[in-house]
């Protein structure tokens, strides 16, 4: 067997409530800085209860970080302070790089009384915090699949598998983001960047990554890794299905005060200044 990635920790996604009073599950967050490195938080708004999350997420400020919202079912409208607006639907993406500064706002909305879908924060560096902000908005039917063997879906988000690469590219962490479906009792091994940080999040069904298969996770079990060259899972009687994402670290000091992450107290405190004294944005409309 390729020499694989043994298990870093298992954190399980506790519940917890954002926004304007949206109930969702957060995979890791403010208490696991650095482990993740480059990624911040991870959320899972899946819900089955329109009430949990109909609330949204009013007008507020991102600076210094990356946004990542992966749609499964329903749809986030959103508008910001560029005079961007659009609807995220059911397997499109998201990737917003706040940089410098955008203030917006994301209103969930069900579809046919569902709602599901999740949000990443990644770090920038201290050199690219206070880049343009800019979208990347990818729908469904542009995202690729593959499938390394029979039982085996990714939907490749970023990143490449099997020669395919994603269509979210130019991203400062390098990042993987995948979306895999395993079939009952499959296993496969998948490459991944020596150095990188690695994690994969489960969304369904049950399986391990640990090939001495001690290790059972099962929807909403975060898995980090340990170095290595590749990462290694197999499916139980149920199937599986996760979030991989990989990416390189920023070894940078985090100040991290709500929805704006820099290097220092001090840039965090004038960031809020700005925001208060309306000269946050440093970039004009589009």
């Amino acid at each position: 067997m390729t020499q694989v990635r043994g298990i870093g920790r298992i954190l399980r996604a506790y519940a917890t409530v954002e926004g304007a009073g949206v109930r969702l599950h957060r995979a890791f967050g403010t208490y696991e800085v650095p482990q993740f490195d480059p990624f911040l938080m991870l959320d899972d708004f899946r819900a089955k209860n329109p009430g949990d999350y109909l609330a949204g997420f009013p007008w507020h400020p991102h600076r210094g970080i990356e946004t990542v919202t992966y749609m499964l079912e329903g749809s986030v409208e959103h508008s910001d302070s560029m005079g961007n607006a659009g609807t995220i639907n059911g397997g499109d993406v998201q990737w917003m790089t706040a940089g410098s500064g955008i203030i917006h706002q994301e209103m969930p909305k069900p579809v046919n009384g569902r709602m599901g879908g999740f949000q990443l924060w990644v770090n920038l560096p201290r050199a690219h915090k206070m880049m343009d902000p800019r979208y990347q908005e990818i729908k469904s039917d542009q995202i690729p699949v593959v499938s390394p063997k029979s039982g085996i879906m990714i939907r490749i988000i970023s990143g490449l598998v099997n020669g395919v690469t994603g269509p979210v590219r130019d991203i400062v962490a390098d990042p993987e983001f995948l979306d895999v479906t395993l079939e009952p009792d499959m296993f496969f091994t998948l490459p991944v960047k020596v150095g990188y940080t690695a994690m994969a999040y489960v969304i369904g069904g049950t399986g391990t990554f640990d090939p001495e298969e001690g290790h059972r996770v099962a929807n909403r079990d975060i898995v980090l890794f340990s170095n290595g060259p590749s990462i290694w899972t197999r499916s139980f009687e149920k199937g599986m299905r996760f979030l991989f994402f990989s990416g390189k670290p920023i070894g940078e000091p985090v100040a991290w005060r709500g929805p704006i992450v820099m290097n220092t107290r001090e840039e965090l405190r004038e960031a809020f200044r700005e925001y208060e004294d309306g000269t946050f944005i440093k970039k004009g409309h589009t």
